[in-house]
C-alpha cells in the first residue's frame, strides 16, 4: 500500500496549500475521493468549503463545474435539456454543469426537493436522464455539496434519501490564530489556488481506487462494523438509524484510512475514526432527542463507548 499512500501523500500536500491547518478534513476529502464516494460539507461561510472543492479538481487536473442552488432552479438548471434544431429537424442534449468530473453543489438545501431530485440518479448511477434518454457522467465523478448549518430562512432541508448518498459529511471549522496569520501572507498578493498544478495523473487515482479494494478486514472488525449501525436503529433516541449503505460506508472508507497510512489491513481505530463522519447525517433523531438539544455525534459517541473493540490479530493471516 506504499503507492497509495505515497499518492494520496502527495495529493493531500498540494491540497494543504490552498487549505492551511485542516489536515484531518484534507484527509478525509481524499478518503471519500478514493471510495469514488460524494462529499456533504456543512459549515458556516467563508471556511474554505468551495475553496477545497476547487484545489482537489486542480490537483488531479479534472474538469470542475460549480452550481449555485437557488429557490428559482430547475431540474434542467443540473441535468441540462434538450433542444430542437430547426437544421437538423432533431432534439440536440445541452448538457448542463453536473456534466463534470468534480462538481460543486454550493448551498445545496435552497434548491427545493424537485431540484434536489435531479441529483439522485446522478449521485448513485453516475447517470442522468433527460427527456427518456440517458447519458453516462464522466469518471472520476465526485459531488462536494456545501451548506450553511446556521441559515436556515429559505432553505429545504436534505432529504434522507439525498443525505443517505452522500459517503462522509465534514466540517472544516475556523482556523488557529497562527493558521489565520498564515493565509494572511499567503495571499497578499495572489490566492494560492491560481498556481495550483495537477500532482496526480487520473490513471494513478483509478489505480489506487481499485488497490484500496484489496484492503483486509478481519471478520471481527466487520462485525464491529455491522453492530455499530445496528445500534444507531434500535437506539432509544433515534428516529431512522444508518441503513445498510452506512455499514459500506464505514467499511470502504476504513479500508481507504488503512491505505492512507501505509497498512493493508484495517485497526479498530480506523473504524472509530469514521463512524461520525459516515453516519452522523443518516441518523435522524426522534422528537424527544431534538427538545433535549442531543446531537447525532453524541448518539454515535455513547454507541461507541458501548460496543465492545474486538480482540484479536487483525492481520491478514499468512
Amino acid at each position: 500500500m506504499s503507492e497509495v499512500q505515497a499518492l494520496t501523500e502527495k495529493l493531500i500536500t498540494n491540497i494543504e496549500r490552498v487549505i492551511i491547518g485542516k489536515r484531518s478534513s484534507v484527509e478525509l476529502a481524499v478518503i471519500s475521493l478514493l471510495c469514488q464516494g460524494h462529499l456533504l460539507i456543512e459549515d458556516v461561510p467563508g471556511v474554505g468549503k468551495t475553496m477545497l472543492a476547487r484545489s482537489l479538481a486542480s490537483s488531479l487536473g479534472c474538469s470542475f463545474s460549480r452550481i449555485q442552488f437557488t429557490p428559482d432552479m430547475l431540474p434542467s438548471d443540473v441535468t441540462g435539456v434538450s433542444i430542437f434544431n430547426q437544421v437538423s429537424r432533431e432534439f440536440e442534449f445541452r448538457p448542463g454543469p453536473i456534466m463534470a468530473q468534480v462538481v460543486l453543489a454550493d448551498e445545496i438545501n435552497r434548491a427545493t426537493p424537485k431540484t434536489q431530485a435531479a441529483l439522485l440518479e446522478a449521485m448513485e448511477e453516475r447517470q442522468i436522464t433527460v427527456d427518456g434518454v440517458t447519458h453516462a457522467l464522466p469518471r472520476p465523478f465526485l459531488v462536494l455539496a456545501t451548506q450553511n448549518p446556521i441559515e436556515y430562512e429559505g432553505t429545504f432541508p436534505l432529504p434522507e434519501a439525498q443525505l443517505d448518498r452522500f459517503l462522509m459529511r465534514i466540517r472544516l471549522g475556523y482556523p488557529e490564530r497562527d493558521q489565520e496569520i498564515d493565509i494572511l501572507d499567503r495571499q497578499q498578493h495572489h490566492h494560492p489556488i491560481e498556481r495550483l498544478q495537477r500532482v496526480v495523473a487520473l490513471d494513478e487515482l483509478s489505480q489506487a481506487q481499485e488497490a484500496i479494494k484489496d484492503i483486509y478486514v478481519a471478520a471481527g472488525l466487520k462485525q464491529y462494523m455491522v453492530e455499530l449501525v445496528r445500534q444507531t436503529r434500535q437506539h432509544a433516541d433515534v428516529y431512522l438509524g444508518a441503513s445498510p449503505r452506512g455499514s459500506l460506508a464505514l467499511y470502504r472508507t476504513s479500508q481507504a484510512r488503512a491505505a492512507l497510512q501505509g497498512r493493508d489491513f484495517v485497526l479498530p481505530d480506523d473504524v472509530k475514526a469514521l463512524v461520525q463522519p459516515t453516519l452522523s447525517h443518516r441518523v435522524i433523531l426522534g422528537p424527544a432527542a431534538r427538545l433535549r438539544d442531543l446531537s447525532a455525534n453524541q448518539i454515535l459517541s455513547e454507541i461507541l463507548a458501548r460496543v465492545p473493540v474486538p480482540g484479536g490479530d487483525v492481520r491478514r493471516e499468512g
